[in-house]
């Protein structure tokens, strides 16, 4: 007979704007959560016994009330009180996951005493991931598409040569990729007060930055170390961080038809085929659980 193995069913991407209206000053949050829901799930599977399910549009309602009752505080608070609402809410569920994006937007400043005009914000996309059991909590933090360059300070030379190899060694060369970080923090236990968790972001993703800037790198692997080791180092709440940074190849054209040099003054940026690096950095001692893909 055929087992029924690992299963979850949610709502995905709700999307969710808040607005919080302070007189002539507005304040925006804008997020795009999904639910997944996982627990006693047999029935329904093996014979359309829907009595144990929780519509999903019942979910994406929750997630509109939710922002009206509780407000959106930080993505991680919000996804927290939807994953305890949802575990608490009937007993075929045992387990939630919650993964929010937010999107930010940056006050358009005129000089005038209404302050409700804006412009998406940032390059990046904040991102969060709250997972509850009933007892314990797993958060974590991290961010996209936030696209970073240095000019110099990077080389690739020394590597595996073979019959197919044609890439010139670089001792000069434009290093450039676009971030995509996880990092889990050692917060876990509810009864215990939540980490700041817009400080811990802010401090993360600054942290990222001067790594990236501080590290002369002979190679996109280092880089991607320094900046993961940066974060473990400086900030004691995060226990593990994944980094996957696709390398923005950046190629000198050949002038030389034309009867011009390059003096390292003109690039064609490509945007594929792209190395891909990809890594952990772990607390000593710390058990890694972010998913490798």
């Amino acid at each position: 007979m055929p087992m029924l193995g690992q299963n979850q069913y949610g709502k995905a991407e709700t999307r969710v704007v808040r607005m919080v209206r302070d007189g002539a000053v507005h304040h925006i949050k804008d997020l795009n959560v999904s639910v997944a829901l996982s627990g006693d799930m047999a029935d329904v599977h093996r014979h359309g016994d829907n009595t144990g399910v929780l519509p999903t549009d019942t979910m994406k309602n929750t997630v509109y009330a939710f922002a009206k009752k509780h407000g959106i505080a930080t993505a991680e608070h919000f996804g927290i009180e939807l994953a305890r609402h949802f575990v608490g809410s009937q007993d075929t569920i045992r387990t939630a996951r919650v993964r929010i994006e937010e999107y930010a937007w940056e006050r358009i400043e005129t000089g005038g005493e209404a302050r409700h005009s804006f412009v998406r914000g940032g390059q990046e996309t904040r991102t969060a991931q709250i997972r509850y059991d009933g007892r314990d909590w797993e958060v974590l933090s991290g961010l996209r598409d936030l696209t970073v360059m240095n000019s110099t300070d990077s080389e690739f030379h020394g590597y595996v040569k073979d019959a197919y190899t044609t890439l010139p060694e670089a001792r000069d060369r434009i290093l450039a990729t676009e971030v995509h970080a996880r990092w889990r923090h050692g917060w876990s236990d509810g009864a215990r007060p939540e980490p700041d968790w817009d400080a811990a972001y802010d401090g993360a993703r600054a942290d990222l930055l001067a790594a990236f800037a501080d590290t002369y790198s002979l190679s996109l692997q280092q880089t991607l170390y320094a900046m993961g080791s940066r974060v473990i180092e400086r900030r004691p709440g995060i226990d593990e961080i994944r980094l996957s940074l696709p390398n923005k190849h950046h190629f000198l054209v050949d002038l030389a038809p034309f009867g011009l040099t390059n003096d390292n003054e003109v690039y064609f940026a490509a945007d594929r085929p792209y190395g891909l690096i990809e890594a952990t950095v772990l607390r000593d001692g710390a058990e890694p659980r972010i998913p490798t893909d």
